[in-house]
């Protein structure tokens, strides 16, 4: 079969030739039909992941759409340590867990689908499950020009926030979060705490979505209501932050941990069916480019610059 492979760590993964894989018991195979790029697929590559890596050379790729075989089933599937100990589904075949398969909604675009996995689920399961957002309440969104962000503004909105605050730092980024429901947007940088400040209004913000954590969760604590919650998923502008006892006591702040990977599948399937109708009435917008496997090593460099469009890999 075709699939991506990362046969040294550091380098981006390119197209080759491998066996059809082998379900073992509790396993099927599935027909990729699109394979997303992640963040965590690249620190996996590059040996910084800290579950380490599969034994090289693997199949890179910590989600997948396909057809079961068989059963003719479209399903999503991610966890137990696909793509990350074991091969995962950039490839034209991927053997899966059974246990963790998750069906796509009949007519939903695969690649759209895909897309939706886990960068979608990380941007809605924080306000629809982990701490769900109350009517009429004024929601910042942090990091709020990446996919993941961009689909928790379009959540807020949806789940109904009264005020959605986006922040982030490319202009571009913020634009698209206004145009997809923002109120309004502030800039990270010097004169970030004073922009929220005006943004947030009187009241403060109610609920803070953080996919950053690092020094713009500390500023914009500042800004936090009384008894805020922060719901916290991410450290792309640093693994530490120091809060003020100060702040978070006197507020009576409330922190909540998010990770996909928490879920009970139950509620993953549950959301998951939810997010992607969703998208299917036009709810929500997602930014997809679909990519050809052979094309495999020049997306990976996209993904390592930070790319804001979600790519997704087509065998």
């Amino acid at each position: 079969m075709r699939a991506a492979v990362v046969s040294e760590l550091g380098q981006p993964p390119s197209p080759g030739e491998l066996p059809e894989p082998s379900p073992g018991d509790g396993e099927v195979v599935v027909e990729v039909l699109a394979a997303p790029l992640n963040p965590v697929d690249v620190a996996v590559s590059t040996g910084v992941f800290y579950g380490g890596h599969p034994e090289l050379p693997y199949v890179p790729g910590a989600e997948v759409v396909g057809r079961v075989r068989g059963s003719g089933e479209v399903v999503w599937a991610f966890g137990t340590g696909f793509g990350l100990s074991r091969n995962g589904g950039m490839a034209e075949l991927a053997v899966v867990r059974e246990e963790r398969l998750v069906p796509v909604p009949e007519g939903a675009d695969p690649v759209v689908a895909a897309a939706l996995g886990i960068a979608g689920l990380a941007g809605w399961l924080p306000l629809a499950v982990r701490t769900p957002v109350r009517a009429g309440e004024t929601v910042l969104v942090l990091g709020a020009t990446g996919t993941v962000g961009l689909v928790a503004v379009q959540a807020a909105r949806l789940l109904g926030a009264g005020r959605i605050v986006a922040a982030g730092r490319s202009e571009e980024g913020l634009a698209h979060a206004q145009e997809r429901g923002a109120d309004a947007v502030v800039r990270l940088g010097e004169t970030f705490q004073d922009d929220l400040r005006e943004a947030a209004g009187e009241g403060g913000v109610t609920l803070i979505f953080d996919p950053l954590w690092g020094e713009p969760l500390v500023a914009a604590l500042d800004v936090a209501a009384p008894r805020a919650r922060i719901v916290h998923l991410g450290q792309s502008a640093g693994a530490t932050a120091t809060l003020a006892s100060g702040t978070v006591r006197g507020k009576e702040l409330e922190l909540f941990g998010h990770s996909n990977f928490a879920v009970p599948m139950d509620i993953l399937r549950r959301e998951y069916d939810r997010l992607v109708r969703h998208a299917e009435a036009g709810e929500i917008r997602i930014d997809v480019e679909r990519i050809p496997l052979e094309d495999v090593a020049t997306a990976w460099e996209r993904q390592q610059r930070g790319e804001h469009t979600k790519l997704v890999l087509i065998p």
